[in-house]
């Protein structure tokens, strides 16, 4: 089995990838809902999560363990894989390096949690790969909630991305990067004021790509999901028709 977890409802977006991918794996999604968003708490909270949910996957027996959370990759992922050695860990991070790659402006921006913004690991990512590109980090506070809330229409959601992401298209910016998983579910809303000015770099593609290749025996099972919460799991599961994500419910068992 593949554990994958996140805060919340985010991962689902990776979860929903990653089952592209490896249709025939068995998956057990966990999200952290009694600590939801993770992207304004603290380093010692967010690390702390990780070790107990990893640590809680570990034991209901997944072989392999995606961080479907770029906060709690920023934070706690090189934590996680001390923790369990023999478990091989695959982290989310924003795709700096394919937005550096393929800008042609040489502006890009990053849209991301407050945690994640201003985490080392965000801006070592820009040094290692992004030098020679100008890069903006726009922390944008309450995306991730209102995910969560599934108030995906809310008009103030859509003033506030419209305030945060004018300004980078203004500044010549033709990679927007997502990097954190609610964000995903935002692409829509993103896309009507983007236009064709620039493109989303969303990385869950890369993200199953790469649990793909280290899943061995684990891609052939029963293509079964279970969904457990820290809090309020019958959220979680009405979320997937929500989110258009209806098709993951079939596999439920």
């Amino acid at each position: 089995m593949i554990g994958v977890f996140d805060s919340g409802l985010g991962g689902l977006s990776v979860l929903a990838a990653l089952i592209d991918a490896l249709p025939r794996a068995d998956f057990c999604y966990y999200a952290d809902t009694a600590h939801v968003p993770y992207g304004n708490k603290s380093d010692e909270l967010i690390q702390g999560r990780v070790l107990a949910i990893g640590e809680h996957l570990a034991e209901r027996g997944c072989g392999l363990l995606v961080v479907a959370c770029n906060t709690a990759t920023a934070t706690a992922v090189q934590a996680l894989r001390a923790a369990h050695p023999g478990i091989p860990v695959v982290g989310v991070e924003p795709g700096i390096k394919p937005a550096a790659q393929e800008t042609q402006s040489g502006r890009i921006a990053v849209l991301a949690t407050e945690a994640t913004a201003n985490s080392q690991r965000l801006k070592h990512l820009i040094r290692d790969h992004a030098g020679h590109v100008e890069v903006f980090v726009e922390p944008c506070p309450g995306w991730a909630t209102h995910v969560e809330m599934l108030q995906l229409d809310d008009p103030a959601l859509a003033a506030d991305v419209r305030a945060r992401v004018e300004p980078l298209l203004d500044k010549g910016v033709d990679r927007i990067v997502l990097g954190c998983t609610h964000y995903s579910f935002l692409a829509p809303l993103l896309q009507e004021v983007v236009g064709n000015r620039a493109h989303l770099v969303d990385v869950a593609d890369a993200v199953a790509r790469q649990t793909h290749r280290m899943a061995g025996r684990l891609a052939h099972g029963s293509g079964r999901l279970l969904l457990h919460a820290s809090a309020h799991p019958d959220h979680l599961h009405a979320a997937l028709p929500r989110l258009n994500l209806g098709r993951l419910a079939a596999r439920l068992g």
